[in-house]
Parts: C-alpha cells; structure tokens; sequence
C-alpha cells in the first residue's frame, strides 16, 4: 500500500509497466484510501504488434470487475480506473470493424462497470503510452538499429500520446481530486500520428530515414503484425485534444519530443531499464 498526497493508494495491475510506474510516484505518507486499476493498460500503446489484444474482451471486464473486488476489501474511498483514450475517436464518428470494435466494446463496459461500482468512482482516459519502461519500445530501438522496417500506418492518422510519466501523474491527480462518477481525459495534447512519432524516435537512436512497410505489403505483414494494429494506427482522433482534463493536472511532456529525449536521457544513464512481467 503507497500513499498519494491525502489518500493511500493500492493498485490493480501492479507489476505492469504503468503499474511499476505509478508504484514508485506515489509518496509515502498520507491517509484515506483510494484504489486504482491499471490492469488493462498494456493493450494502451501502439507500440505492440497487436498482441496484447488477445483475449482482451473477456480479460479487461474480469480484471475491472477485480479491481471493484479489491477496492472494496481494501476499504477503498475512491476507484480511479484507466481506460483509452483513443475511444473517443469512435465516439465521435470513426468507424471501426472487428477485431479492433470489440476491444473498444470490452473498454466501454469496464468504464460503465466501473462508474456503477458499489464505492465513488472516476474514469481517466489515457493517450497511447510511452516511455523509458517500455519494453515494447526498447524492441523497436534494436530493429531499427538492425534496419528492419515497421507498419507506420497513415501519415494523415493523427493520435494522442502520453509519457509514462504523466499517465502517472494523472492516476494519482485523480486521486487527490475526489472527484467521482466522471469520465477524464489525460494525453499530451498534440495530435501526431503514428509514423510521425517513431520516425522521431528513429532518428534518436541512430536511424535518420526508417524503413516503412508499404500499404500493398498487408496481406503479409498481417503474418507477423496483428489486424488491430493496423487498424490502431489507421484510427484517428479529433485534432481537439479530447476534454474535460484531469483536474489539476498537466502533462510534463506535452511535446512528444522532448518525451522521447526523456526516454533516449533515461536509457542512457540506465535509470530507467524496461519492465518486463
């Protein structure tokens, strides 16, 4: 059990990466009690092939419906559940086809699960994560360093990010604020798609010009990148930042470049090695 400010914080999901960040970002002191759930939060990034999604409409509501289980047990105040950010866009028009629309459905009915919880709760909608404690990451520093090309999606498909960091940051935010039976957005409020921001990351471990898998390529790239993905980077979001925003909160890395020079900073002094379960 940590504490955040005034209230002790205890964690569903712990020992994900988000978890381990959260973890070590919530001060020690404080009393009260509130409970957050970051259990699905390892699908919440584009940087996987796909393959978190597995299984994922069945997991994330039994996960959230755990998360209630131990927020109750634990004598928890308050339930801050993390969600994706990236649903807006659906809510606002984009069309989706299977596989990608039953993860959005399995996300919706955690968030309704969680608001309707038998304790206060909140939702904090999280941008795509990123940062120095990203496994999945640190994979695509090794293949670009090997000069293999990567599914870049559409350079018109713009996405919010988010900064580890920050995505803690905003969990615990919520935290402080009490606030209950609303649905929050974090991200770093700049719209940048997908291809725009690994090419970025590419350039800062040595590789000025990555290679991009061509769209006629699909069929098979689908052998070894998942149709999620695809459809992941494919997806995008109002140029908007999506609101209303954490109370009392900011992001640090509101540009994601200065994000990545945290990550390429962080790798450097071997402060921030990635997490892996």
């Amino acid at each position: 059990m940590r504490k955040s400010g005034e209230r002790k914080v205890s964690i569903s999901g712990a020992r994900s990466e988000l978890g381990y960040v959260l973890r070590h970002l919530s001060p020690r002191r404080g009393s009260g009690s509130v409970h957050i759930n970051v259990a699905a939060q390892q699908a919440n990034t584009l940087l996987h092939d796909g393959h978190a999604w597995d299984e994922f409409d069945r997991a994330a509501p039994a996960a959230t419906r755990g998360a209630i289980r131990a927020a109750r047990t634990g004598g928890a105040t308050l339930l801050v559940h993390a969600s994706f950010a990236f649903v807006h866009a659906v809510e606002h028009g984009a069309a989706l086809e299977p596989p990608l629309r039953s993860c959005v459905d399995a996300i919706l009915e955690c968030e309704a699960l969680a608001l309707s919880a038998p304790l206060p709760a909140c939702v904090v909608r999280l941008g795509y994560l990123y940062g120095p404690h990203s496994a999945d990451l640190c994979a695509y520093r090794t293949a670009f360093r090997l000069g293999r090309p990567y599914w870049s999606g559409l350079a018109e498909a713009r996405q919010y990010h988010l900064h580890q960091l920050d995505a803690a940051s905003a969990l615990l935010a919520a935290a402080k604020s009490r606030a209950a039976g609303k649905i929050y957005y974090a991200t770093d409020g700049r719209a940048v798609s997908f291809m725009q921001f690994m090419d970025a990351f590419a350039h800062r471990v040595g590789r000025p010009k990555p290679l991009h898998l061509p769209p006629y390529s699909q069929p098979l790239a689908r052998l070894i990148i998942r149709k999620e993905h695809m459809q992941q980077t494919a997806l995008a979001m109002p140029l908007r930042a999506p609101s209303p925003r954490v109370p009392g909160w900011k992001p640090k890395f509101a540009d994601y470049r200065k994000g990545l020079d945290q990550v390429i900073e962080a790798w450097r002094d071997k402060s921030s090695p990635p997490v892996h379960k």
